[in-house]
């Protein structure tokens, strides 16, 4: 039982901490370190289910059905539509000039996308935004 308490302080201090202005944990991480403990909830209840704790087994399952619920992602970003955008706003985010011919802004395009793509910690948003402000500059 002290491993558990022990886990789940050491949970809280992430989550805590990941509340602060820049995450300790990315998104990528913690879904798997959540996962993770989630599982370990679970066998944990099972465990304590078995031997005859019902309390701790009930209060277990419940720390494992909200760790398995903050692994899903939260919603669905929207996604903007390149006709929406200004010229101006697109060659703002990707940060050219408006001189910049199409290697130059794919070239912010491709540098941009490696720090924002949702599988290097970025969001999705971001990345819809990246390609919206391509698309719109490219295709006119």
């Amino acid at each position: 039982m002290l491993y558990i308490a022990l886990g789940c302080a050491l949970l809280a201090l992430l989550v805590w901490a990941g509340r602060a202005r820049r995450p300790v944990l990315k998104r990528r991480e913690w879904r798997f370190l959540s996962a993770a403990a989630a599982l370990a909830a679970f066998t944990a209840a099972a465990f304590t289910g078995l031997r005859g704790a019902w309390g701790s087994s009930i209060v277990l399952v419940v720390l494992g059905l909200w760790l398995v619920s903050s692994t899903r992602p939260s919603g669905a970003s929207a996604q903007p539509s390149a006709g929406r955008m200004s010229e101006a706003e697109a060659r703002s985010i990707l940060g050219v000039g408006p001189e910049a011919g199409a290697s130059e802004i794919q070239t912010a395009y491709a540098r941009l996308m490696r720090l924002a793509h949702p599988d290097k910690g970025g969001t999705d948003g971001l990345a819809a935004q990246l390609n919206a402000a391509r698309d719109r500059l490219l295709k006119g």
